[in-house]
């Protein structure tokens, strides 16, 4: 223990002394270990935290510079400009509803034969919603802001990647964990241990600096972790909440074909939709990707934890407009309400902007813990080195 926390903290008894010494190595080792892969999955968290504005402002072909005074195209119309465009993928299109007037629409092509072999990497084409025309196709991963949300979820590694994290999640949370229990002061000398000593000397603000960032950092620290681990491995973690609590399940969502009946358009699905729901917010519309498949429409209800990606879903049979199944969170289970809070928990969309902003500066205390820890570690180093020649 060095000698700027002895101040800070009880005075060990020699088991506790041992334990303290334990847990100390252990912080240390995590830290110069997997304190390196929180550095970098911080600083990118940072960057997705606003990712689609990023690849909005660096890619000008997904800016609309000039907005028309011509109403939008209908939804059906940017779908067949899709086919047209893409007359080989016969399969289901996700259509996601532009942010704002001069964002494009963004469609979705889950599984391209080009990318198949992957987990995830849709083909993403972009759609001018008042010209329909399609102004570009791109395939997920490869291009800068997906390149760096897959190192973030995945480390470029696919589904062994996302294993990989979620492991290294569980490490990550000891690291802090062992950090508190190492920081804990007496009640004493609790004002003085969450604060930077005055006049203080290098080492001693580093280390001031590395407490302060782990301590004031922590709960926030811990919540992304956790909800990473979560979204990272819901194969492992989902079945044991849905014993505590059943998830949702959709109910039978096959459209039935008619000879005397044509599918209906995208906008008479939304329609349907929206009429069931007349308060909520368009958001996402799925295409059927057969000729039994139906219409899934996703809409923003009022006090929904997040408004990009909300759970208010209806599936709609693509020949008569009949609803067959609804997805309403407002009927959520405890299990339900919990998963989805975890993305824009993660992302910090639960908190509005200020909650964004929370998350991205947080995604630089890792490297702050890591910078000032590794230079501690090399202070003392270089402390006991001198006193071992004297």
């Amino acid at each position: 223990m060095s000698d700027h926390a002895k101040d800070l903290t009880v005075k060990p008894t020699p088991r506790r002394q041992k334990w303290r010494s334990f847990w100390l190595n252990v912080h240390l080792y995590l830290g110069l270990s997997v304190g390196l892969l929180f550095v970098l999955i911080g600083l990118s968290g940072s960057l997705l935290v606003f990712y689609v504005e990023i690849d909005e402002l660096i890619n000008p072909v997904l800016q609309i510079s000039r907005v028309p005074v011509t109403a939008p195209k209908t939804y059906e119309a940017i779908f067949q400009a899709l086919r047209i465009r893409h007359p080989e993928r016969t399969g289901a299109w996700r259509l996601e509803v532009p942010r704002h007037a001069q964002a494009p629409l963004i469609a979705r092509y889950y599984k391209p034969i080009e990318t198949e072999h992957l987990v995830f990497a849709p083909l993403m084409a972009s759609v001018n919603p008042y010209s329909a025309e399609v102004t570009s196709s791109r395939f997920w991963g490869e291009f800068l802001m997906t390149w760096i949300y897959d190192f973030h979820y995945t480390l470029l590694l696919d589904s062994t990647g996302k294993t990989i994290m979620g492991i290294g999640g569980g490490f990550l949370l000891l690291g802090l964990g062992t950090g508190l229990y190492l920081w804990w002061p007496a009640p004493s000398k609790l004002r003085m241990a969450l604060s930077i000593k005055k006049a203080a000397s290098k080492p001693r603000f580093i280390f001031d600096l590395h407490k302060l960032n782990g301590v004031y950092g922590f709960v926030i620290l811990a919540l992304l972790i956790l909800s990473g681990i979560l979204l990272e491995l819901p194969d492992f973690f989902n079945p044991g909440i849905e014993r505590l609590s059943p998830l949702y399940q959709s109910k039978n969502t096959i459209s039935m074909p008619q000879s005397d009946k044509s599918r209906i358009t995208l906008d008479q699905a939304i329609a349907f939709a929206v009429e069931k729901f007349p308060k909520a917010t368009l958001r996402w519309i799925e295409t059927p990707h057969n000729e039994i498949g139906s219409y899934r429409i996703m809409l923003y209800q009022h006090g929904e934890p997040s408004k990009r990606f909300p759970k208010t879903t209806l599936w709609i049979d693509q020949y008569s407009g009949v609803i067959l199944s609804v997805r309403n969170p407002a009927n959520h289970s405890a299990g339900d309400h919990f998963l989805s809070w975890l993305h824009p928990l993660h992302s910090g969309e639960i908190a509005g902007l200020p909650g964004r902003w929370v998350v991205l500066i947080s995604g630089f205390m890792p490297l702050i813990l890591y910078v000032t820890g590794f230079m501690r570690w090399r202070q003392k180093r270089r402390a006991k080195r001198k006193l071992a020649y004297q």
